[in-house]
């Protein structure tokens, strides 16, 4: 249990049957009445994000949120298969779990899978990727003056916007939590 006035960003609690982390919190003081914390809270489950105030010496039970390293094996139709790589379990999670989470991931590759009570919920791509340009226009000489980019193809077969000087067949560095190109490799 913890206590709201120890509330920090971060935090994973549970409340009214969900699992809610929190994205902001103050402590308020006003100058009649007693003290509060006010709060936003993102549900982990369906990514809404609630406000809520809490008495300072409310107490909610602190959600366990385990993350575990798996390795992502290959998708068949709605199902994506993921292997522990220590004891070589694998797991197969619907296209309703994973969601947009691996537009940018290639197979055989290493994930995050995020469960609570041995319910998984999320799925985390790793921060960064390498991936191939499988198709591109090229670009037109003398057409840097605005910064411009172009979009671009991967093998996974997700669109990203890159500068006009990336040719098809490079190989780019894009960060998975925006989608954007960082750097050919």
């Amino acid at each position: 249990m913890i206590s709201a006035g120890d509330f920090r960003n971060g935090i994973t609690i549970e409340l009214d049957n969900n699992v809610y982390q929190i994205i902001e919190f103050q402590h308020v003081k006003p100058g009649k009445g007693a003290a509060f914390v006010r709060t936003k809270l993102k549900n982990i489950k369906s990514g809404g994000v609630v406000e809520k105030t809490f008495r300072p010496t409310e107490k909610c039970p602190q959600a366990r949120i385990d993350r575990k390293d798996m390795q992502y094996l290959y998708s068949d139709g709605d199902l994506f298969h993921f292997m522990d790589v220590e004891n070589y379990d694998q797991i197969a999670l619907n296209a309703d779990t994973i969601g947009d989470a691996l537009k940018f991931v290639k197979e055989n590759e290493m994930c995050k899978i995020c469960s609570h009570n041995g319910n998984v919920f999320a799925v985390e791509p790793p921060l960064f990727v390498e991936l191939e340009i499988t198709e591109t226009e090229p670009g037109f000489k003398g057409d840097t003056a605005t910064g411009a980019s172009k979009p671009a193809v991967v093998e996974t077969g997700a669109t990203v916007y890159v500068p006009l000087f990336v040719d098809q067949g490079d190989k780019i560095k894009i960060d998975t939590r925006t989608g954007e190109y960082l750097s050919r490799v």
